[in-house]
């Protein structure tokens, strides 16, 4: 199979359809999640004025691993045990949509894994501290933006590193995270990306609005008005991919294990868009 052989698909219900109908691979009904686990994080980069927590979910089934971000502590109890030995064709159907995307994620990274054969790009991060490596990632990441200086793009999930390397680029953002509040240079976090699109050249957006249901919306903002859109991904890593040329320009694909888990050398895998 080759980049140009990779399936797209016009919407995220589509594709979860197609999942579930085994159009892209075996019968998710006969694919077990083996093991189910939440990492928990909390960081606060030497130099930097505020920090940060991250939770995120994720499922093994066989020798992927797929993801979703969660607000820290809002992940109930019982969804480990909900997930355990049960089948992917269940785990779509879930009434939590994190259980729902990491489920998709885990089946895509197990049918599509992030290969050249599959259009992805390794990009190696160095290993050194989180600080070093996130800003490593941060400048991949905003490398997928096609942008002269001084445009402006829409950030959705503020992340620091990101801010500051397009503060590098030249290119001027507005900046949207649903906790809201200020960014690390005191600049006010709006709440209502949506709301905020139509002032920007440019969309530079989370994977966690997967799971928090803002991603569509946005996607077909990007789509309608001919606008970039990248994504920059840890949940839902091998899920984007698939929406390239459909409002999606370009990924860049983090899947389990993410770079704050070691010092140790990494890789992100990116998919630059063009002709699919």
């Amino acid at each position: 199979m080759t980049a140009l052989d990779v399936p797209v698909c016009p919407s995220y219900d589509t594709l979860v359809a197609q999942v579930r109908a085994g159009a892209l691979g075996p019968d998710p009904a006969t694919q077990r999640i083996a093991v189910a686990f939440t990492t928990r994080q909390a960081v606060r980069h030497d130099g930097r004025g505020t920090g940060y927590r991250n939770e995120v979910l994720s499922l093994c089934l066989a020798e992927a691993v797929g993801s979703c971000a969660v607000e820290p502590g809002s992940l109930p109890d019982g969804a480990l045990d909900d997930c355990v030995g049960a089948d992917v064709a269940r785990l779509l159907e879930h009434p939590l949509a994190p259980v729902r995307v990491a489920a998709l994620d885990a089946y895509l990274m197990h049918v599509l894994p992030h290969t050249p054969e599959h259009g992805a790009l390794a990009v190696p991060l160095p290993a050194g501290s989180s600080l070093v490596k996130s800003r490593a990632r941060a400048k991949t990441v905003v490398g997928l933006l096609d942008l002269p200086a001084g445009a402006t793009v829409l950030v959705v999930g503020v992340v620091n590193s990101l801010l500051e390397a397009l503060r590098a680029r030249g290119l001027r953002y507005v900046p949207c995270d649903l906790k809201g509040g200020t960014t690390e240079w005191g600049e006010p976090v709006l709440t209502d990306a949506l709301g905020a699109a139509g002032r920007c050249d440019a969309f530079l957006v989370s994977g966690m609005t997967l799971g928090n249901g803002t991603f569509e919306p946005l996607r077909g903002h990007a789509l309608a008005h001919g606008r970039q859109l990248v994504m920059f991904a840890q949940t839902g890593s091998a899920v984007l991919p698939r929406f390239l040329g459909h409002g999606v320009s370009a990924v860049c694909a983090e899947p389990y294990p993410f770079f704050w888990l070691d010092g140790g050398p990494g890789a992100v895998h990116c998919y630059p868009g063009g002709e699919r």
